[in-house]
């Protein structure tokens, strides 16, 4: 029995229903039974807490807070990825896509950002050394007019840790910041205070790189993303031409679309919608675009991200069902647990049911919060 772990006494959020009080059994890393009532053996009691599917994440560069903790000091890499793993394990994430940035910009150097293979090479050591608690994969976030884009995501494509490859075109005037003050006000605050000539500078550089380069890229990055079989996620869809070009390239997930009509359009196609969970939690978007709970109550919400707070997608999920009535509490777990999971193919994780990995989490919930008690990585307890 040393491989097997009992549960009980738990409120247990399954894929399309909630057990009030039940059990689950775990052997040899996987959940071997669920029930209702009694366990037929004492195990660990959860005195009615929530028991939740680990929940799995898509989309975090949290990773870079941690490796550059303030502008121009960099930290040790692995201990930055312990750091940082840590933080996600504790807030309830059992598998985690790291979002690392596929951005080499000749005369601009933004923190770690142009430095995918130091940082997977950081999460390597850290996995090897067996430091790490829970599963970590990898998500590309190519810039498409970057003029070294193509190159630099075959370098990294195939490894087997690769899940997801994310078109992003972060050009001046379109997408995320069609509005230049807004973009002016996210670069202030993120680069440490740069002038207006600076910005300027920048802006215009970035403004030719798309010229020249954004179109054979963006081609370039679809057909290696299909060579390799990897799924695809288009970023910030603003136009009907955004959306048609996601239809067309067949993209799995759509990241953040910054309005209502881009959002309702992807969803009509079968692609996932994806939004901030940071967005839901705040009351609505930093960057002024669509809110997270206005495509909520529409229905077309499929799965959240945390971003750039990783305790925001359990605190998202569970007020999802305040927020739009339209979720239940398990179509709101769905949302960061069984979707994501199956959006990059990982379909052994993200429900408690039987045969599944047992990535399981305790939640207690009062009326002023929530709090991750208990986490549990394929049936290793690991916080």
């Amino acid at each position: 029995m040393t491989n097997t772990v009992i549960i009980e006494s738990a409120r247990i959020v399954l894929s399309d229903s909630v057990i009030e009080r039940g059990y689950i059994v775990v052997d040899n890393g996987l959940i071997a039974e669920v029930g209702e009532g009694r366990a037929p053996e004492r195990g660990e009691n959860f005195d009615g807490d929530l028991l939740l599917p680990g929940l799995v994440e898509l989309h975090t560069d949290h990773i870079e807070a941690h490796i550059q903790p303030r502008p121009k000091v960099q930290w040790d890499a692995v201990s930055a990825v312990v750091s940082y793993d840590a933080q996600i394990a504790t807030s309830g994430i059992t598998t985690v896509l790291d979002s690392l940035r596929v951005w080499r910009e000749e005369g601009n150097a933004e923190g770690v950002d142009g430095q995918p293979a130091m940082l997977s090479g950081a999460i390597d050591r850290a996995r090897a050394a067996g430091l790490l608690r829970i599963e970590h994969f990898l998500h590309l976030r190519c810039e498409v007019p970057m003029p070294h884009v193509v190159d630099d995501t075959a370098e990294l494509i195939n490894r087997p840790d690769v899940r997801l490859v994310s078109l992003m075109d972060h050009t001046p005037g379109q997408r995320q910041f069609q509005d230049p003050q807004k973009l002016r006000e996210y670069y202030r605050g993120k680069s440490g205070g740069m002038t207006e000539a600076e910005l300027d500078e920048m802006f215009g550089r970035r403004i030719a790189h798309a010229e020249k380069y954004a179109v054979d890229n963006y081609k370039g990055l679809v057909a290696l993303a299909g060579r390799h079989g990897t799924p695809l996620a288009s970023h910030d869809d603003t136009t009907a031409e955004h959306v048609e070009q996601a239809i067309k390239d067949r993209v799995s997930i759509a990241e953040f679309p910054t309005n209502v009509g881009a959002a309702a359009a992807l969803h009509a196609s079968g692609i996932k919608v994806m939004m901030g969970a940071p967005n839901l939690v705040r009351g609505g978007s930093h960057s002024g675009n669509v809110a997270t709970a206005d495509l909520a109550r529409a229905g077309m919400l499929d799965l959240m991200s945390s971003d750039y707070v990783p305790s925001s997608l359990l605190i998202a999920a569970l007020m999802l069902p305040q927020t739009a009535p339209n979720y239940d509490l398990p179509a709101a777990i769905r949302t960061v647990s069984k979707t994501p999971a199956e959006a990059v193919g990982l379909t052994d994780r993200g429900e408690i049911a039987v045969g599944k990995r047992a990535d399981v989490i305790r939640v207690h919930a009062a009326p002023e919060g929530s709090a991750v008690r208990s986490v549990w990585s394929g049936g290793r307890r690991v916080a």
